[in-house]
């Protein structure tokens, strides 16, 4: 089983050989990230476990989604097409999005589980949540179902 850093390094040479500059650049942009870090970390061998791996991916779609917005207020359509690609490139690292139904069955199950009744106890439901949802749920869209289910 190869780890996540050793996919990136192989899908990067795909792109090398397929001449595909928005995946190639992507790529190359993720790889960084991850370098940088491992080497935050103070991992001796610059490896970076499959969870963070996942958190930097998810940061780095944010950022992206962040420049389509300033891109698209500043008039320039082209820069934030080129940013949706990059989306889309990294999009293909992260697990499959949790539906609607299980979202909403999981802060059920966490506010039956903490008893929890307002609003003041959403930390404690979003603490649980976030665990199972294991990054497969945007934390906003979660924060905002569990505001919804606690109102």
């Amino acid at each position: 089983m190869s780890t996540f850093a050793e996919t990136i390094m192989s899908d990067l040479k795909e792109a090398m050989k397929a001449k595909d500059t928005v995946a190639l650049t992507t790529l190359r942009a993720l790889k960084t990230a991850l370098t940088n870090a491992a080497i935050e970390s103070g991992n001796k061998d610059n490896v970076v476990k499959e969870a963070d791996a996942l958190a930097i991916v998810r940061k780095q779609i944010k950022q992206r989604q962040d420049s389509i917005e300033q891109f698209e207020k500043a008039g320039r359509s082209e820069l934030a097409e080129q940013e949706s690609f990059e989306i889309e490139v990294l999009q293909a690292y992260m697990p499959e999005a949790l539906s609607e139904e299980e979202i909403d069955a999981m802060i059920a199950e966490a506010i039956s589980g903490t008893g929890a009744a307002s609003l003041r106890d959403m930390g404690k439901v979003m603490g649980i949540v976030q665990a199972k949802a294991g990054g497969r749920a945007d934390g906003k869209t979660l924060s905002q179902e569990v505001m919804k289910h606690l109102a």
